[in-house]
């Protein structure tokens, strides 16, 4: 075949290449919108409570409500007769408080309040999560309507997975007396490119710069993960406990990540956290 010959062909095969590339830059365009405006459907995965579902967790825990702009949050508080402290505890991102207000037994032998929220759209709460800041503005907002409650008494932020993020960054404006960690991220950046390494970091609407916020921390401050985590690699928290000299990195062998409050070393180590000892 002459070199006239073979013209057409080869101009056939580049014209064939650049739709094959033109086509693919359209999908990963439109990929990449799809991850921009569906972030929430992602990172988010409530479990919707009907609003007369009622909790069976004894008659010392009781149902809250806080309105916060555009959304109505619910909350379930364990009360005490004469509580050492309490715990504002912010949970992962998936389920309700029907799945996560299951420890409370714990925290009745250990003498502390829990106070748990569930984010907007999630179980009984109204709204959906819309921006970064509007979730962090519903956590300071719950913040702020239970902890003069407890002037005087040990105010613990606690944040598990997902509520990690947004415990540091609370804790790092309004200084509790203990803040808890459990299995956290360093930032979502980090973890979205350890698990989508395709996806542009200025992509990402929901940074939660967990060590931002660590170094801000002025209390005694306890990491906790799972040395099986599959999810958050334990090397999240031992970046974060270099952040802070006042950490303590509680590490878990045999845990994952959904199961740390199935583990004696765990229970243990926060009873001896809430005591101050």
């Amino acid at each position: 075949m002459g070199v006239i010959e073979m013209a057409p062909l080869l101009a056939r095969a580049a014209a064939w290449g650049g739709g094959l590339l033109l086509l693919a830059g359209t999908l990963y365009a439109l990929a990449l919108a799809v991850l921009w405006w569906g972030q929430e459907r992602l990172l988010f995965q409530p479990e919707v409570l009907a609003a007369t579902h009622r909790f069976d967790f004894g008659a010392d825990v009781h149902e809250d409500g806080l309105d916060v702009p555009g959304a109505r949050l619910h909350a379930l508080h364990l009360r005490l007769p004469h509580p050492a402290g309490v715990v504002f505890y912010l949970h992962g991102n998936a389920g309700s408080l029907q799945s996560w207000f299951t420890n409370a037994d714990f925290y009745r032998r250990a003498n502390f309040d829990l106070y748990m929220i569930d984010y907007r759209g999630y179980g009984k709460s109204s709204g959906r999560i819309e921006s970064q800041a509007q979730l962090l503005d519903d956590v300071r907002a719950a913040w702020a309507w239970v902890a003069p409650r407890y002037a005087g008494l040990k105010r613990v932020i606690y944040g598990r997975s997902l509520g990690s993020g947004l415990a540091a960054m609370l804790a790092a404006e309004v200084q509790p007396e203990l803040t808890v960690l459990a299995s956290p991220y360093a930032s979502m950046a980090r973890l979205a490119a350890e698990h989508y390494a395709w996806v542009p970091q200025a992509l990402l609407r929901y940074p939660l710069r967990t060590d931002e916020a660590v170094p801000h921390i002025r209390g005694p401050l306890l990491l906790v993960h799972g040395q099986r985590d599959d999810l958050i690699a334990p090397a999240h928290s031992e970046h974060l406990a270099t952040l802070a000299p006042q950490a303590r990195l509680l590490r878990l062998p045999e845990a994952g990540h959904n199961d740390l409050q199935l583990h004696a070393a765990y229970l243990e180590t926060l009873a001896v956290a809430l005591a101050g000892r």
